[in-house]
């Protein structure tokens, strides 16, 4: 008997995903653990592997349609079984004149509406590749066994639109002449570019943001790294950067301050006993957060390679879902950029998020004198239905203290 497939729910706060490839198309059979489809959630895009081994029997929902959490987007069962015309619970899907028999001719299939994306031979460093770089797959013309992509293919193919971007402008030769050049060019938003979107606007419009800053001398703090960097690189092979020991700071902090450690569920604050901080990686198209889970139990060399080894899955597209969920307070670091302070947007469900600007030197008055100091700016933006300006500030003030006094840090 055909058993469904369900939109699968791949985070505590996940209410829909958007589907945006189908990896078997109607009519193949797939073994159970073969990938399936590729879903993008709030937060990642993720491979889901089939329950079941049969034939795709139908298929409901295409590339780019969102579809809340288990609903039923196909069927899986033996050939030439029925399945319904529609999605049960889904009236009026745009597939309802799609006939569901397996043994309809080919020829009527082909001009049936399309939603089912066709699945590319593809090796899996071509990919993986293709999803650094943003390139779709079916562009890109195989030149192995059936038309295989290799990782060459994708490599010439991306280098190619590269040149033809700087090459063409994005009007042609005869408005130019005309003096008809548009002042802009339109871009589809998609992808995690649109869920990024989705969920900032969301975080901005409901909840009331409050930001506050101030500066931090970094002189102990980058004393403190110079000393660790060898240690730390020679056990983990990773180089110790500042985000570990702002994280680290950050994580104390938040043990003396459990409202910057919270949620909001309806009425109820949440105040999480566990420090579970988000770290925001800048990814191709988007932001994603991975979060680290404890904190505050962890030591400087195993944050390193933790946070290290999830920042490069993050980029590479293959964070779990338990990865990317459970955060309970984010951190926001662009000191890597000529920027001294912003306002970071909360990243729902929690109630805060600590930006990060650069490290700079900057005149500042210390004993009588003035001298230069390199200075670092926090920005600390909180949800002010949870958390007042008072306990904001204390908390900020304590954290100021700790990367001023990092030492009590590893002690």
């Amino acid at each position: 008997m055909a058993e469904e497939v369900l939109m699968p729910k791949l985070g505590m706060t996940m209410e829909k995903g958007t589907i945006l490839r189908w990896l078997k198309k109607e009519g193949e059979q797939v073994q159970a653990g073969e990938p399936l489809l590729e879903v993008m959630t709030d937060k990642i895009n993720i491979e889901v592997e089939s329950e079941i081994s049969g034939t795709l029997l139908k298929i409901y929902y295409g590339e780019e349609e969102e579809v809340p959490v288990n609903r039923v987007i196909a069927y899986i069962g033996e050939a030439g079984e029925k399945v319904p015309e529609a999605p049960p619970g889904a009236e009026g899907s745009a597939r309802n004149d799609r006939v569901s028999d397996p043994a309809q001719p080919e020829a009527e299939r082909e001009s049936a509406p399309a939603t089912a994306v066709k699945k590319v031979r593809a090796t899996p460093s071509a990919r993986k590749l293709a999803r650094q770089l943003g390139v779709s797959l079916d562009q890109v013309p195989g030149t192995g066994p059936r038309g295989r992509v290799h990782r060459s293919d994708v490599e010439t193919y991306a280098s190619q639109i590269r040149r033809e971007k700087e090459t063409t402008p994005p009007y042609s030769r005869e408005e130019e002449k005309r003096g008809e050049t548009p002042a802009a060019e339109a871009i589809r938003m998609g992808g995690i570019r649109r869920a990024v979107a989705r969920r900032m606007t969301e975080s901005a419009m409901n909840a009331p943001h409050v930001t506050l800053f101030t500066e931090v001398d970094m002189g102990e703090t980058i004393r403190l790294r110079k000393q660790l960097l060898p240690l730390v690189e020679k056990e983990t092979g990773y180089r110790l950067s500042y985000t570990e020991l702002i994280m680290k700071a950050a994580a104390q902090a938040l043990a003396r301050h459990p409202r910057l450690n919270a949620s909001l569920k309806g009425d109820d604050m949440i105040l999480h006993r566990e420090i579970h901080i988000g770290l925001a990686v800048d990814v191709p198209d988007g932001l994603v957060v991975p979060v680290v889970k404890h904190v505050d139990r962890k030591g400087v060399a195993e944050l390193v390679r933790e946070c290290k080894s999830l920042a490069e899955l993050a980029r590479q597209g293959k964070l779990t879902p338990d990865q990317i969920q459970g955060g309970t307070f984010t951190v926001s670091n662009l000191g890597m950029y000529e920027v001294d302070g912003f306002t970071p947007i909360i990243n729902p469900p929690e109630s805060a998020i600590l930006g990060v600007g650069r490290i700079s030197e900057k005149p500042v008055g210390v004993g009588g004198e003035i001298c230069l100091r390199p200075m670092m700016t926090l920005s600390l933006s909180f949800d002010h239905r949870v958390v007042d300006g008072a306990p904001a500030a204390a908390f900020l003030t304590d954290l100021k203290g700790i990367l001023e006094h990092p030492y009590r840090m590893i002690a």
